[in-house]
């Protein structure tokens, strides 16, 4: 087992513990680059706690990716494009319904490794009127520093291509407005996207974006959540000291 799928198998399997309650069952999904314009997927219906290698599938980014630019047609037909771009024929197991997603923020927001998962805190509020604040605003330091100056919010589309699609758009206004990509995608009515270079920051910002739910959850409970003021954000976020210290938790997980 190469190193890439190595890391990525950990990671999936970290991010489907019970105890961190991101996921139950078949649900979220993983991948990261590899090879020739390729990338690994968790399969369909594979479960990310104790997901071995072979739980994965090996597929070409550049028919995924034209999807994208003109659909292929119905379900029916999404679904010989994604059996086809398969890297063995012979691995049966389908890649997941969300592939196209996956292979579009890798291009676009030239990331390494993407964590899709469902967290119940992060669900809470993407279920509700909170959403489009949750994504705004900042509550302490550590969210702006690791989770960036702002988050992406999707409203609810169908899974799959058109989902792909809408996320794009949102990401593309994103990194038009920071120069940059996003951390942190936001499905209203789904759950949470985390984009990153290293399989450590996805577990890093995944982690640091469930306390942030959990913390406003807390804050609307008790009283009306207070909010970081907006000039402090990107003060915040471009310190020198608080880049060396992000640069750290996207290295190693201390």
């Amino acid at each position: 087992m190469n190193e890439q799928l190595t890391k990525l198998v950990e990671m999936t399997r970290t991010l489907g513990q019970p105890q961190n309650d991101y996921v139950i069952v078949g649900e979220g999904n993983t991948s990261c680059r590899a090879d020739g314009g390729t990338f690994w997927i968790k399969a369909s219906g594979q479960q990310m706690n104790g997901i071995e290698a072979n739980g994965f599938v090996q597929v070409h980014a550049a028919p995924i990716l034209e999807m994208l630019e003109k659909s292929p047609g119905d379900l029916a037909a999404q679904k010989n494009v994604m059996e086809a771009a398969r890297v063995d024929p012979a691995v049966k197991l389908m890649p997941s319904v969300e592939v196209s997603f996956h292979a579009m923020l890798l291009e676009e927001c030239n990331a390494q490794y993407i964590g899709h998962t469902h967290p119940v805190a992060i669900n809470q509020i993407l279920c509700s009127t909170r959403a489009e604040e949750f994504a705004r605003k900042r509550m302490f330091p550590d969210q702006v520093v690791l989770c960036g100056p702002e988050s992406v919010l999707v409203p609810y589309v169908d899974p799959g291509l058109p989902l792909a699609i809408a996320i794009r758009d949102r990401v593309r206004a994103y990194i038009d407005t920071y120069n940059e990509p996003p951390k942190v995608i936001l499905l209203a009515n789904h759950g949470l996207i985390v984009v990153g270079q290293t399989a450590t920051e996805i577990l890093n910002v995944t982690g640091m974006t469930v306390k942030s739910a959990r913390i406003l959850i807390g804050a609307c409970s008790v009283g009306e959540p207070v909010f970081m003021a907006d000039e402090d954000i990107p003060h915040i976020y471009r310190r020198p000291d608080e880049i060396y210290r992000r640069q750290q938790f996207v290295e190693r997980s201390n």
